[in-house]
């Protein structure tokens, strides 16, 4: 078997400044991958959400998870040529605030994975502490 590439690039379509992810630590296609995304501080958002005490943005959060998982997919031959979109979000919940300096480790396995679209579980941690965790459910629509 030969060695799956870990930058995201070589998976997503996603590019800057909505790529969410900065490399993949494990990937096993069609069933799970792990990443991780640092805040650096000087991301678009944070000038914004909020002045004076930059916070990232839940829903941020749950896109790294959603592109997680679709480098999950995405890494399974038989999804070569699809792109999978959300489809809604299920169970979603956020203990913990993300700020710049922290490195948010992603986590998303698929529960349920067809021809159609599919089901997972992210969890997003800093240093071991769950920040956001939600059911990610997407279809998969053709590139073309």
């Amino acid at each position: 078997m030969s060695e799956l590439s870990l930058d995201p690039i070589d998976w997503l379509p996603h590019r800057a400044p909505f790529l969410l992810l900065d490399k993949m630590i494990l990937i096993e296609p069609g069933v799970r991958a792990v990443g991780t995304w640092t805040l650096t501080g000087d991301e678009w958002f944070f000038p914004g959400h909020f002045p004076g005490r930059p916070t990232t943005p839940g829903v941020l959060l749950l896109e790294s998870l959603a592109q997680c998982g679709g480098v999950a997919v995405l890494a399974d031959p038989r999804y070569t040529g699809r792109l999978p979109l959300f489809g809604g979000v299920e169970n979603a919940r956020f203990r913990r605030q993300v700020v710049p300096g922290d490195t948010v480790t992603l986590e998303t396995e698929m529960t349920r994975l067809s021809a159609r679209g599919g089901k997972g579980h992210g969890r997003a941690t800093v240093n071991g502490e769950v920040a956001a965790e939600a059911d990610l459910l997407f279809v998969l629509a053709d590139l073309s």
